[in-house]
């Protein structure tokens, strides 16, 4: 594909390695109120007339004119949206910013892609795992409830899916701090009203374990990934984005 403006948005202080792209430079902001704001006044009048009227010199000088243009339309957009939104609706949206996500979408920004997380680290669950693990599990359950009742609200249930997922598993054995160490394998979930429900590919092992007690996938985590690409986005050749051609699982309908 090629770029395109505002395409995909990280709700983050600082860009997402995640979220890092060729083709698409992604709108990245924290506090809607404060995008495109964070600058002494002196820098803020110099981005905000940058490109008036100039005709571009070199290829490198139009795209940088290019993604200031976009950063200063995406700054009007996001602010213009958060105050349209209600966000006393539903606070246990707030943990993972998908407050601000629906807001966006309740007011057609143009984005196909949004990257949220779960902000400090909380599931790095060293020491005294099961009761903090069990919490933040609640809570990220509350928040995606949350976030697809909006979706119902606004009869756009059936358009979005969430992928929820983390960049690290953990190992079976406890360890001495009655928590457990990082790990190879996990689980990801697929949730949205065009999902076919249920269990995709065979559950680890929990006996049969690998290099220092980790579990041994299953699952590429790449087929998960062809098949948002390839079922939901609709764009069949993954392997564009992949560099390989993987198998889709059929979660949707």
């Amino acid at each position: 594909p090629t770029g395109a403006s505002n395409y995909l948005v990280n709700i983050a202080g600082a860009q997402t390695l995640a979220v890092r792209a060729r083709d698409h430079v992604p709108v990245v902001f924290n506090d809607p109120n404060a995008f495109g704001r964070d600058l002494l006044h002196s820098q803020r009048e110099s981005i905000e007339t940058l490109g008036n009227g100039q005709t571009p010199r070199t290829d490198a000088h139009k795209f940088l004119l290019d993604v200031n243009q976009s950063a200063r339309e995406a700054s009007a957009l996001v602010r213009q949206a958060w105050q349209n939104y209600n966000a006393t609706r539903n606070p246990d949206l707030r943990l993972l910013d998908l407050d601000k996500v629906v807001a966006l979408i309740e007011n057609d920004f143009p984005a196909r892609l949004y990257y949220v997380r779960l902000r400090n680290s909380l599931f790095d669950t060293h020491v005294n795992q099961e009761s903090p693990h069990n919490r933040q599990v609640q809570y990220c359950s509350d928040a995606v409830w949350g976030f697809f009742e909006e979706m119902k609200r606004l009869g756009k249930q059936d358009e979005v899916a969430i992928l929820v997922h983390s960049e690290f598993g953990r190992r079976v054995p406890e360890n001495t701090g009655m928590g457990t160490d990082h790990g190879t394998a996990n689980v990801s979930f697929v949730i949205g009203g065009g999902v076919t429900g249920g269990q995709y590919s065979t559950p680890p092992s929990l006996t049969e374990l690998v290099h220092m007690d980790n579990l041994q996938h299953t699952t590429d985590f790449r087929r998960v990934y062809a098949t948002l690409i390839e079922e939901f986005l609709g764009y069949s050749k993954s392997e564009d984005v992949l560099g390989s051609k993987f198998q889709t699982l059929k979660m949707f309908t």
